[in-house]
């Protein structure tokens, strides 16, 4: 088994409900992905790990143009262009999302597991189906959490307030589907909450909703926590993909990590 943190190999240690860091410079592939270039953690020859900064969406949606993941990852290996599944709009249109096994919002940070070979996406796509890849993340939420560990097995389904948003309170629209969370309290404040969460499903936006639905909503989550203040200097959701376990294709368990962004950075200072 392998533990990666700032790109190299660490030794192994649990990291999970305690677990709180690599980094290739690449060239982008236009002028607008200069301050989003995906960092490089892990790397074999099916699998590829990165760090994806806030503010890169993982594939476009089709109905705007801005740099993406998939993007990046197909200038960079362009012998990969017919790995991973494209989707198909109502207009017929198809998306390609080269690479993509799954996603993370776009304004969340951290890691991200892509596929070089179909081997290796094959390989990753089963473990996801089969819930074998542990995730965690690292949020700062509004308000104080009551308890210091828990888990959160609330269904979700549609908001009926916004089509944007999804719901596990009381109201939600359609069929509500199975969504559990552990989480971990890190730190408190007197108005805010460190946490680390680790989904066991992977709903839309599960963790944002689940949160919410304990009235402690991610800090500066423009959906979920609409209306209220920027705290701890955050300008954007205070969500990032700590950590990531999976099996490679030759057998091994791997765990990466990504580093904090400067955000998260200087938000854990200032508790200090």
């Amino acid at each position: 088994m392998g533990t990666w943190r700032n790109g190299r190999r660490a030794g192994f240690r649990s990291q999970f409900p305690h677990g709180i860091g690599g980094s290739s410079p690449l060239v982008p592939t236009s002028t607008e992905l200069m301050d989003k270039i995906p960092e490089i953690l892990f790397e074999d020859k099916d699998t590829l790990v990165i760090n994806k900064p806030a503010g890169l969406v993982v594939h476009s949606d089709g109905r705007t143009k801005e740099p993406s993941v998939a993007e990046w990852f197909i200038n960079k290996y362009p012998e990969s262009k017919n790995v991973g599944e494209p989707i198909e709009l109502k207009s017929g249109e198809k998306i390609e999302r080269w690479g993509v096994v799954h996603r993370i919002d776009r304004e969340t940070s951290g890691v991200l597991l892509l596929a070089k070979t179909e081997e290796g996406f094959n390989n990753l796509k089963e473990q996801f189906k089969n819930r074998e890849i542990e995730k965690i993340y690292h949020a700062f939420l509004y308000g104080k959490l009551k308890e210091d560990h828990g888990t959160i097995n609330l269904p979700i389904a549609r908001s009926t307030s916004d089509f944007r948003k999804w719901s596990a309170e009381r109201g939600a629209r359609g069929e509500k589907r199975e969504a559990v969370t552990y989480f971990q309290v890190l730190k408190r404040g007197d108005a805010w909450t460190f946490v680390e969460a680790k989904p066991k499903t992977g709903r839309t936006h599960q963790l944002r909703v689940h949160f919410k639905a304990l009235h402690t909503p991610v800090v500066c989550d423009s959906l979920y926590a609409k209306g209220k203040e920027p705290i701890l200097g955050f300008k954007r959701l205070a969500l990032h993909a700590r950590q990531i376990t999976f099996t490679d294709t030759s057998g091994q368990k791997q765990t990466v990590e990504a580093p904090y962004p400067a955000d998260f950075e200087n938000a854990i200072k200032a508790l200090k």
